[in-house]
């Protein structure tokens, strides 16, 4: 049996390059309640300096900007960058997770969203490390399709999307989260879960798709998308011509542990 390759061995940084107008336009936000918990006891958050680690085009970036945080976005495909929109509190840079080329202990907060499972773990942790401040904080954040609750057309929806992945080790891969429990330096690792959903009309159902890096956007395959999604908007669009998928968006958060001395 073939040994699948870890997520950061499967060329990260550029397989979004095609992907990057879809997914500004078609990746959800997050709920408002992760950013409140984020940010709820980090004190006055205008003199706070965020690294948004993997910022793609800036969603997560611009919400916590929104709330007065100063972000630094750590994003290494141009093509994501370029399509970002701009806010005067986000300043883009080019970089990686493994080596963001921040200074030492020069944030307070490190996020990621949607993202960690694309990095190299021990040396990303290590990065994060050398860039927070002595109790800084780490936030990771997934949006997860809520497969295991009542929705049907969520439910559809993920099977369609499997299918389509060809079984894709990347569309598998959700909540990385051991490789911070088995981190002595990120102890009382805490876990939230947040009721999400993203309305659509047709071409939004099939961008969302095409946001995404494992789904073929050519030949048979990617045809048969078309219809099933097409097919599955018919079914179970409202009378404005909306479909609603239903998330479960998952927060972990841990700080910096700083040795006694």
């Amino acid at each position: 049996m073939t040994e699948v390759p870890a997520l950061h061995q499967m060329n990260p940084q550029s397989r979004f390059t095609s992907r990057a107008e879809d997914y500004a336009k078609y990746r959800p936000s997050y709920p408002r309640a992760v950013i409140d918990r984020i940010v709820s006891d980090l004190g006055d958050v205008s003199k706070l300096v965020a690294a948004d680690i993997g910022a793609g085009t800036g969603i997560s970036s611009r919400l916590l900007a929104d709330r007065g945080i100063k972000v630094v976005a750590i994003e290494p495909n141009i093509a994501m960058r370029e399509v970002a929109q701009t806010h005067p509190l986000v300043e883009f840079r080019y970089g990686s997770a493994e080596d963001t080329s921040l200074p030492d202990a020069s944030v307070d907060l490190v996020t990621c969203f949607q993202a960690f499972h694309w990095f190299n773990p021990e040396p990303t942790l290590k990065e994060f490390a050398r860039i927070l401040k002595p109790q800084g904080k780490i936030a990771l954040v997934w949006n997860n399709r809520d497969v295991d609750g009542n929705d049907r057309f969520t439910r559809q929806h993920d099977r369609i999307i499997t299918q389509a992945s060809n079984n894709s080790p990347i569309h598998s891969c959700l909540d990385c989260k051991s490789n911070l429990l088995i981190n002595s330096q990120f102890p009382n690792l805490k876990h939230h879960t947040f009721a999400h959903q993203q309305v659509f009309n047709q071409d939004g159902l099939i961008g969302l798709a095409m946001s995404a890096s494992y789904i073929p956007k050519t030949g048979t395959a990617h045809q048969k998308l078309i219809t099933d999604l097409t097919d599955l908007y018919q079914q179970y669009r409202d009378d404005k011509g909306l479909v609603y998928l239903k998330y479960q968006t998952s927060l972990y958060l841990t700080e910096l542990s700083t040795p006694d001395h």
